[in-house]
């Protein structure tokens, strides 16, 4: 008998458990449902839940009958929420009652809803109101509904992924909706994702960043599929996760970089009481990971980690190994096979090795994709047959490509181009910060001005006199901040990344301009 062959093989989220076998027919049940609500082949689904196991479900569903699944962000206002319903032409919301009962008024006409229950271990990990646990009346028990429904028995139909909605900087989020995928595409992407999420036979693959986010979404999906285990945390909190690879034999992550530092600040004898010896393949992505924690993150599991970069609109384009990460300190890999990068400069013309550039891409055998109602938008970003998400850039004599920061973030101060991201650096290694954040705000004299916002690590007062001595060690004198700030909570993401724009708009705003 083998070490994992006891194992529970299935979903698992809290103490609940759900075999692939019960998985399977409750997802065909709720097609068999979505189908009598109208729910049809390039259709959508909008699902508006923390990570639970009928999310997966839901998904599946939508998928079978060649629709698409919308994850809606639950961090997002009535209003936000009731967009994406509109925008996504839905014609049926299913989601945690909770999360259902402030969007009273704000339904579009014809949607029919379904409420799901907020389950223990999500209402052990957030802090909801106990009369928003019943079924609103508005909407159904998506339970009993479920009882109603046989088992969908229809054609097999071409199944798109699931139709993700993207925040950007201003405006509403745009739906990247791609073409269902041909045989020789859908074969040609499961080879690239088994090899980017470590995605095999069996896998035993841990979750803790939120399903409605696109690589958290993609890793779900199909590691909910491949015969193992698939275990979903409501939150992440580090000695949760750690407590969680022991007990399940955890072999593959997909995680982010602020996952790692709260695990590195764990104590020692913390980090030590739990075995970890099982993960063979941690994924991450989504944001920068700061070098010295990826080292020492290798130094603790060993050569298990990876790194891929792209967005939810080219998909992955570079992958890196912990190899690679040693050697390479800040890389996010080299191309993929089928990948093709241009970094361009601000004229639109190719840049040799070395330079910085916007970041163009081309996956052969990728469906195409349009922004949802919005194909202008596709045009906006196009050049050449090449698109970008507004990356920047360089690539080096040996090809591992570098990010040097957001062009959108690119801060121009008195007609000098500089990147947060190299300051954001040099700010993490200050001691006794936890986190921070630089971007542009206006300035009269210089048109942008550098502001910094600092969170200190827990029982600890920075001084912000000393920051700025310290990062003069490191920077040129114009890009320290002029202005520095610090705040015992900056504004997140479920993902755990920053939400810059909730501390950068307000500044513009109140200058009547947006650059």
């Amino acid at each position: 008998m083998t070490e994992t062959s006891s194992l529970f093989l299935g979903i698992v989220s809290g103490q609940r458990k759900r075999s692939h076998a019960e998985v399977a027919e409750r997802a065909a049940r709720i097609a068999s449902g979505f189908s009598k609500l109208g729910v049809r082949q390039g259709g959508s689904v909008c699902i508006l839940m923390r990570n639970d196991i009928v999310f997966i479900e839901a998904a599946y569903a939508a998928m079978r009958l060649g629709a698409y699944a919308v994850p809606v962000n639950w961090h997002f206002k009535p209003e936000e929420v009731g967009y994406v319903l509109g925008d996504s032409g839905t014609s049926v919301l299913i989601g945690h009652a909770d999360l259902l009962h402030p969007l009273r008024g704000t339904i579009p006409g014809g949607v029919t809803v379904l409420s799901a229950p907020t389950p223990p271990e999500i209402l052990a990990h957030y802090k909801i109101d106990p009369d928003h646990l019943a079924t609103p009346d508005f909407a159904t028990d998506l339970e009993a509904w479920l009882k109603q429904q046989a088992p969908y028995d229809g054609p097999a139909l071409p199944q798109p992924q699931n139709m993700i909605y993207t925040s950007g900087t201003t405006g509403h989020p745009k739906g990247v909706r791609r073409t269902a995928p041909t045989l020789e595409q859908a074969t040609a992407s499961e080879r690239t994702r088994a090899l980017i999420y470590g995605l095999v036979p069996n896998v035993r693959g841990l979750l803790p960043g939120p399903l409605y986010h696109a690589a958290p979404n993609s890793f779900g999906l199909r590691a909910g599929r491949l015969g193992g285990a698939l275990v979903l945390m409501p939150r992440f909190d580090p000695e949760e996760f750690l407590a969680l690879v022991e007990a399940e034999r955890i072999d593959t992550v997909f995680m982010v970089p602020t996952m790692f530092i709260r695990l590195l600040r764990l104590p020692e004898l913390i980090r030590r009481k739990y075995d970890t010896s099982s993960l063979r393949h941690v994924i991450h992505a989504a944001a920068p990971c700061p070098s010295d924690v990826k080292r020492a993150m290798i130094e603790w599991w060993g050569p298990v980690i990876y790194e891929y970069y792209g967005s939810t609109e080219s998909s992955a384009l570079t992958f890196a190994d912990s190899a690679d990460a040693l050697k390479k300190p800040g890389t996010v890999g080299k191309i993929l096979d089928g990948v093709e990068l241009r970094f361009l400069g601000e004229n639109g013309d190719p840049l040799p090795q070395g330079e910085i550039g916007e970041i163009y891409s081309r996956v052969t055998g990728n469906p195409d994709f349009t922004y949802h109602n919005k194909p202008e938008k596709r045009a906006e970003i196009e050049r050449d047959g090449f698109i970008t998400s507004g990356d920047v850039g360089y690539i080096d004599a040996d090809g591992y490509v570098f990010l040097c920061d957001r062009k959108r973030d690119m801060v121009i101060s008195g007609g000098v181009n500089i990147y947060p991201a190299e300051i954001e650096a040099a700010l993490h290694a200050v001691p006794g910060v936890h986190d921070c954040a630089v971007f542009g705000i206006p300035d009269d004299e210089f048109g942008e001005a550098l502001m910094a916002v600092v969170e200190p690590q827990a029982g600890v007062a920075l001084d912000i006199a000393a920051i700025r001595a310290q990062l003069k060690t490191r920077l040129a004198d114009y890009k320290v901040p002029k202005h520095l700030e610090i705040q015992s909570h900056l504004p997140r993401e479920d993902s755990g990344k920053i939400f810059k724009r909730r501390l950068r708009d307000p500044y513009w705003e109140r200058a009547g301009r947006r650059i």
